[in-house]
């Protein structure tokens, strides 16, 4: 067997021999030192640790969003909630809508029912295991505040991060069935020391250096290590599987409005856009209701939205607030259309 092909084999098992813990986490860490981002929620390299509310926020917030559209949320939070308590003890409708246009609402009725139980048990836990039993808090997240927050040797894996592993140790089996293996792969590069920072500076490279297109591999401290490059596959890895064609949803929404007054409604707690006020719509998440006022209705148009699992299109119709037999009739002096999610900004944005 040839060179290439025994590193393919070396890389493809994850066997002893390829990038270790004593050889990456030095590197990484005075790469990190010098290349780190600065960030509303990070603390400076090899100070001590944020404050764990801060850290917290952070990460529930930048599940599935990017730290670019993150930051303008995280500093307008942290200004009108300062601390856990703060926030424990603040309305839920306006946290609701200051988290609009963050999507996937069911984080923020869960990070306001983590900071509620976080304030009455005197402040967070310091381990992953304790972290992990708070609402919102999964396997990333717990073991991501115990990292940075609690300097625990906790290994976090993030999608920068799996990219770096994947590409280190040349992982060619496809996304999403690779997960635990790069998951193991980057647990054997978790060091003791500085952990939090390590973690940190794993998704920095991915960030940054092992972007999914286009690797930067010239300036990479990990290079002459990375296994993917030597074979010539940087750019090609992580897989992924073909992903299956969301299936549609039709449905309709309706503005029922004047010069005065909008017709909005409070979304059930459960469910798509729980929580968050929103105008009365019907039939693209499994709800059956008539028109929420008499009428009559002129079709504005059609609005397209795309959730995690499914495409949307929405039939937008626009009347007269008269008869109505359902909804809250705001005056437009309250009605702030900022505060209401993406897919109803769209809607909003029809009669605009």
């Amino acid at each position: 067997m040839n060179n290439r092909a025994n590193l393919r084999e070396t890389a493809r098992d994850g066997q002893p021999g390829g990038p270790d813990s004593a050889v990456v986490a030095p590197r990484l860490l005075g790469w990190y030192d010098r290349h780190a981002r600065v960030l509303p929620w990070r603390a400076p390299p090899g100070t001590a640790p944020m404050d764990p509310y801060r850290v917290w926020l952070s990460e529930v917030m930048l599940q599935q969003t990017t730290v670019a559209a993150v930051k303008g949320y995280f500093e307008r939070f942290t200004t009108l909630w300062p601390t856990v308590q703060a926030l424990a003890a603040a309305d839920e409708a306006q946290v609701m809508g200051e988290w609009a246009g963050l999507g996937y609402y069911a984080r923020a009725r869960n990070l306001l029912a983590c900071a509620r139980q976080v304030a009455a048990m005197g402040g967070f836990p310091d381990t992953r295991q304790a972290l992990a039993q708070l609402p919102g808090i999964g396997p990333y997240t717990s073991a991501a505040i115990a990292a940075i927050a609690f300097d625990r040797a906790e290994t976090v894996v993030d999608g920068n991060v799996e990219r770096v592993v994947a590409r280190l140790f040349a992982v060619e089996t496809p996304m999403p069935a690779a997960k635990p293996q790069l998951v193991a792969l980057a647990a054997t590069l978790t060091p003791d020391r500085r952990p939090g920072d390590f973690a940190q500076a794993m998704m920095d490279l991915g960030a940054t250096i092992c972007t999914p297109r286009n690797p930067t591999c010239a300036l990479c401290p990990l290079s002459d290590i990375c296994q993917a490059r030597a074979l010539g596959l940087a750019a090609e890895l992580p897989r992924k599987s073909p992903k299956p064609p969301r299936p549609l949803r039709r449905g309709t929404a309706w503005l029922a409005l004047d010069t005065s007054h909008v017709l909005v409604e409070r979304r059930p707690a459960r469910g798509l856009l729980g929580g968050t006020l929103a105008f009365p719509s019907t039939g693209w998440d499994g709800s059956e209701h008539p028109a929420p006022a008499a009428g009559p209705w002129q079709e504005l148009g059609e609005v397209r939205h795309i959730f995690t699992h499914f495409e949307l299109h929405l039939t937008v119709l626009a009347g007269p607030p008269q008869g109505i037999s359902r909804g809250l009739l705001l005056p437009r002096a309250e009605f702030d259309p900022a505060t209401l999610p993406g897919l109803m900004r769209k809607v909003w944005a029809l009669a605009s």
